[in-house]
């Protein structure tokens, strides 16, 4: 079994690198256009691998990366750093939260990411026909739905759901594997409704008595969780409170600054390192590694299992369009991902699905069209810009910043 991984210089990488180890993999192809980061990550995953999987290689070269590849997953940052720090910043000048994956912010990652992620699509569709495409790069929800709609075979994953069954976990003091989430909404903008165990539903119990831990996890008031009965992702707070992440987002280094830093100093020491050091956990992605192993088994596999992803609607949320990207808990085989059936969706929750969702089919058409109107139409549309004089000054603002980085 082949598999590549396309951003295979990210810092990530080594956290990856050691649950593709559980893999029986004949070889694990590494692939960055960034030579010198590529030697130094995939130096790293080499050694962690040595005597316990196939065959690691490096490649700058795309087709040599995806030819007969079984699963192709992505997870590249167009851009990089730099692209995102502008994405935290700018439309802060505008009063807009400042986010990659969310608003302004994500709008413009998408226009950058899309088109790259389709490229690279096109070429596994050639020289890897049968291959998955796992998604992991952000904003998942749009990548999963513009590789879909361009009828790729693919499949987006995030990190969110499997953290909060974790937690959950640990809270009530079960293995994982002994619970299910009911996980609902699209990427980055989820609820956990439910939290089964041997048939009972104990997230009630949990909020009761761990709510001030929950709280802290999402970042919002224990009273609006308690409010609410569910557990929103941290994600939600750039809508439930808006104003205040703001207000905090002016006065501290961005996201990006911080991650850069972490960067060159786990670059640093990567040479000399045998296994992840645990700075690499200050990098994000937690669970990353097993959700991708648990996903790749199953596509693969064919284990029939039900696990939380991005896929195609397709009625499961009926206020949706079946074309929509949810991500929900599906049932996962070899011939894909298929949502289950959930219950009906609180009108809290189910608007705000919608609006966003309507936002993120007018973002795809934007990245395949990026003009001044199909741009200020999806502002227009979101739910954290949505007014007119907000959508044209963040176009112009996201206009400029993609053609500077286009040139």
């Amino acid at each position: 079994m082949k598999v590549t991984v396309i951003g295979g210089g990210s810092t990530y990488t080594p956290e990856l690198a050691g649950g593709l180890a559980e893999l029986e993999l004949d070889e694990l192809v590494l692939m960055d256009p960034d030579r010198e980061r590529l030697d130094i990550v995939g130096g790293l995953a080499s050694r962690m691998l040595r005597d316990r999987a196939g065959r690691v290689r490096l490649t700058t070269n795309l087709d040599d990366a995806v030819e007969g590849a079984d699963a192709v997953l992505l997870q590249l940052r167009v851009g990089g750093q730099r692209a995102r720090h502008g994405d935290e910043t700018w439309p802060l000048e505008c009063g807009c939260v400042g986010q990659e994956t969310t608003g302004a912010g994500g709008l413009a990652k998408a226009l950058r990411t899309i088109p790259e992620v389709l490229r690279i699509a096109e070429r596994v569709r050639v020289l890897a026909p049968d291959a998955w495409l796992i998604d992991f790069t952000n904003p998942v929800g749009l990548v999963t739905r513009a590789l879909l709609d361009a009828g790729h075979r693919a499949v987006g994953l995030c990190n969110v759901a499997i953290g909060f069954q974790r937690l959950f976990a640990r809270l009530h003091g079960c293995e994982p594997s002994k619970l299910t989430l009911g996980h609902v909404g699209l990427n980055h903008l989820s609820w956990e409704r439910s939290a089964w165990v041997d048939g009972v539903d104990v997230l009630p119990g949990l909020i009761e008595r761990h709510v001030a831990e929950l709280a802290g996890e999402c970042e919002l008031p224990a009273e609006l969780i308690i409010a609410l009965g569910v557990v929103p992702s941290y994600y939600l707070r750039f809508y439930y409170a808006h104003d205040q992440v703001v207000a905090e987002q002016r006065g501290r280094p961005t996201r990006a600054q911080e991650v850069l830093e972490l960067e060159r100093r786990l670059l640093a020491m990567y040479p000399s390192l045998n296994d992840k050091p645990k700075l690499l956990e200050q990098r994000g992605g937690a669970h990353y590694s097993t959700a991708a192993v648990d996903l790749l088994s199953s596509l693969l596999a064919d284990r029939g299992d039900v696990q939380v992803v991005n896929v195609r609607n397709d009625g499961t949320l009926p206020f949706l369009p079946a074309s929509a990207v949810i991500e929900a808990p599906s049932r996962i085989t070899r011939a894909g991902a298929v949502p289950l059936a959930v219950p009906e969706v609180e009108p809290l929750q189910a608007g705000l699905i919608a609006h966003v969702s309507a936002y993120e089919e007018l973002a795809v058409r934007a990245a395949a069209h990026p003009d001044r109107a199909h741009v200020e139409a999806a502002l227009l549309a979101h739910p954290l810009v949505g007014q007119y004089d907000l959508a044209q000054g963040l176009a112009d603002r996201l206009l400029a910043a993609h053609q500077a980085w286009a040139s």
